[in-house]
């Protein structure tokens, strides 16, 4: 892809560029939005950072941007309180819709609707302050991964490998949410799937792997180290490769997500079989995230996917004409 003309650029309008938000994602959102913000106007768009933790949401409609880029992460700005605030605004956004968002942001919904769609990801059990632990061990074994459902990033994540440590777990991640997500410990490969596109028209880019240390892909080395590896396109047989890819696309699709998102896989040690572990629908956007990583091994640059997903924002809940 080349730049886009002065005339493409105008037709964009106005845009605001939304990062920053009060989620425990807020500093990865900073980062996002700011490598997003400076792509945009290198490309001649009319840019501007708006950060709603700073600003009232309804100066959105002040500033009377034509359309914005959303590069929140997390709770405010990715679980579809925002998308439902901008379609009440009129101004078109970037991304997955009001229900597409909050039940991506929603890791138990989310399986829920998968496995009603017979996709495979992992058994699981919702925690709360009632449950019997030991029943979850029994019923889904050890290891666990215990996490809680409406955040990303790995935050509040614990890998659970005695019955003695789920109650210690369980406390982590129930401080950051109500409900607990226990889920069965899938020990393989770890995959990413970047998906571009609306419904039938969708795409999924390369394959991302990622090799961590120890298999720690945990908030430090996601984002504040080098030490993590990330090979694009995966090393995998095409059946297996293309296998991931459908996975992805039927997943996201289950959901209804659109514009651009992430779907994350686990691959069965045992028997390389493919896990959808959760989708992103507001994907990072750092020198460290996987949606440009994946962007570049069909040789698209980080300019070039920012300004094709800046094209794809709308408003969802009116009918499009013609």
């Amino acid at each position: 892809m080349s730049e886009i003309s002065s005339t493409d650029a105008a037709a964009l309008g106005k845009v605001g560029v939304l990062f920053g938000g009060r989620s425990a994602e807020r500093d990865v959102s900073i980062m996002s939005g700011t490598g997003v913000l400076a792509a945009l106007i290198s490309r001649g768009v009319d840019a501007h950072a708006f950060d709603p933790a700073e600003r009232n949401i309804a100066e959105l409609a002040a500033e009377k941007f034509d359309r914005v880029f959303i590069a929140l992460h997390g709770r405010f700005g990715e679980d579809g309180s925002l998308q439902g605030a901008l379609e009440q605004l009129g101004i078109p956004y970037t991304g997955s819709g009001v229900m597409a968002c909050a039940i991506g942001m929603d890791k138990i919904y989310t399986k829920m609707i998968w496995l009603m769609k017979g996709l495979p990801t992992p058994k699981y059990a919702s925690l709360d302050g009632a449950t019997d632990l030991a029943q979850v061990v029994a019923e889904l074994g050890l290891p666990l991964i215990v996490k809680p459902p409406h955040e990303g990033s790995t935050i509040g994540i614990t890998k659970v490998v005695a019955a003695e440590a789920l109650q210690a777990a369980y406390d982590v991640a129930a401080g950051f949410d109500d409900i607990v997500l226990a889920e069965e410990f899938v020990t393989g490969r770890e995959f990413t799937v970047t998906v571009l596109g609306r419904g039938k028209t969708a795409r999924a880019l390369p394959v991302v792997e990622i090799v961590a240390p120890q298999g720690n892909y945990d908030y430090q080395n996601k984002y504040f180290t080098d030490d993590v590896q990330y090979i694009c396109p995966a090393k995998l047989d095409d059946a297996t490769a293309a296998e991931m890819a459908r996975l992805a696309l039927e997943a996201y699709r289950a959901l209804d997500c659109e514009g651009w998102g992430r779907v994350d896989v686990l691959l069965r040690a045992v028997d390389n079989k493919p896990f959808l572990i959760e989708v992103n629908t507001s994907p990072g956007m750092t020198t460290h995230s996987l949606v440009p990583m994946s962007a570049r091994a069909v040789g698209m640059s980080y300019e070039d996917l920012c300004v094709e997903i800046l094209k794809t924002a709308r408003l969802k809940l009116v009918k499009e004409q013609g």
